[in-house]
């Protein structure tokens, strides 16, 4: 994703404008208040935008009409409306129309904020899935998906090393996306229109790694009825990936060493050198350093390949990401479908569990979860029974809270809001009672 978007706040409301502006605005996002229908006009003239944010009523326009003459202008943008209580059948009229969603007043500024964030991850596909549409060649194009920190960081790493030749070493859990890292290496780098190899370590016989990767002439061990190209040679001028290098056999490491300080390897039984030119991408979950240190791994070729290092974060540490890779596994796995909604109950759920399969299990859950969904919609019973649980624990703790802050306004209540009083019936002195009262808005 880029690093900011832009909203669009149309209301004739000087302090809601105001407002929005003011706990909207981040870093990560721009906010621009209009408060009429002339001037929305005059900033989507000279703006693009995300998202907007439209009071139904304005004092030139009448808001549904002012939403269709948007999205017309701008068709990606994703539309939330403000709508006061007598006015929530327009608001669910603007529904039909293709409106995101609606707060009614006095609205919950976070909701909102929650909203706005939904609608732009809607925009950020849209967009995604028409670019990945005009994607030339034969391998599927793949996806990065996510706007946390870490994410953003891996991107800027890929996006500096990937025009360069140097070797990448991606590490990071299982699952994590090490191959979709690599994917855009290769797509973002010189040799994008080049073959791209991928061959995972972990799958090569020990006795025959070496011909699998460099080849070997006839007669040359017991099996070899004639002569047969490696992979060195099938991705020569492109990219190969060796993904899982942790498992490689140490006895074949240094000849891949070689690959990398000379450019040249030798098949099975051949005594010339071949040349290659080659870029090598590299990926493991394994820890290196330690793998060298008790002699499993070639020390040299490990200080070769780590030359630019990308670790791949798991999922349990951008779970801010969740929501946003659910709406992108929806949209792939159900092309064609109606669209596929999640209830919030259920996006709860997902965002407590730790995801020790991490991408790759969530989007194995979510296959599930399609088939198990009534009408299109997922919840919480379409989940494993796993992923129940941390959602129900963490609720029971808001209860918790809010049976203290139920207990602690029927002792002020008693008391006819005598503090001194209440904080002695309670048990807790005046300065806890002071916190509490401002911690649960008790005024």
């Amino acid at each position: 994703m880029n690093s900011a978007y832009s909203v669009l706040v149309v209301d004739d409301e000087p302090s809601i404008g105001k407002l929005l502006l003011k706990e909207l605005t981040t870093p990560a996002r721009a906010v621009h208040v209009a408060a009429s229908a002339r001037e929305a006009r005059e900033l989507l003239a000279k703006n693009e935008y995300e998202v907007a944010v439209l009071d139904i009523r304005l004092p030139d326009a009448n808001g549904l009409d002012l939403m269709v003459e948007l999205r017309q202008r701008q068709e990606d943008l994703e539309t939330i409306l403000i709508t006061g209580h007598g006015a929530i059948d327009t608001a669910v009229e603007a529904m039909k129309l293709g409106a995101f969603d609606y707060v009614t007043k006095p609205f919950n500024l976070a909701e909102l904020e929650l909203l706005i964030e939904r609608a732009y991850q809607r925009t950020y596909l849209r967009r995604e899935n028409r670019r990945l549409r005009h994607f030339q060649g034969q391998t599927p194009p793949v996806q990065l998906v996510g706007n946390s920190p870490a994410i953003k960081q891996v991107r800027y790493l890929i996006e500096k090393v990937a025009p360069t030749e140097v070797p990448v070493l991606i590490t990071g859990e299982s699952g994590a996306g090490k191959e979709v890292a690599a994917h855009l290496i290769q797509t973002l780098s010189k040799r994008a229109d080049k073959p791209f190899f991928i061959k995972n370590c972990a799958t090569l016989q020990k006795e025959l790694a070496r011909s699998e990767l460099f080849g070997h002439l006839r007669g040359s061990f017991t099996g070899a009825v004639e002569n047969s190209e490696g992979f060195m040679a099938f991705a020569n001028k492109g990219t190969l990936f060796l993904d899982e290098i942790g498992e490689l056999p140490i006895e074949v490491q240094a000849a891949l060493l070689r690959v990398l300080e000379n450019k040249t390897y030798r098949r099975v039984g051949e005594k010339e050198e071949r040349r290659v030119d080659i870029r090598l991408i590299f990926a493991t979950n394994r820890e290196l350093v330690r793998e060298v240190a008790e002699g499993r791994f070639h020390e040299a070729l490990f200080h070769r390949i780590n030359v630019f290092n990308i670790e791949m974060p798991s999922l349990r540490e951008r779970r801010e990401d969740i929501p946003l890779l659910v709406e992108f596994f929806l949209s792939r796995l159900t092309a064609g479908q109606a669209p596929f909604r999640i209830s919030d109950r259920a996006m709860k759920c997902l965002t407590s569990y730790d995801w020790p399969g991490n991408v790759r299990e969530l989007r194995n859950v979510m296959e599930r979860s399609i088939i198990l969904s009534e009408n299109s919609l997922i919840t919480e019973h379409a989940l494993p029974r796993e992923f129940l649980e941390p959602a129900r624990a963490e609720e029971e703790i808001l209860t918790l809270e809010a049976k203290e802050k139920e207990h602690i306004a029927k002792v002020l209540n008693f008391y006819d809001n005598n503090r001194s009083l209440a904080a002695e019936a309670l048990g807790i002195c005046r300065k806890t009672l002071y916190r509490k009262i401002r911690q649960y808005n008790l005024f």
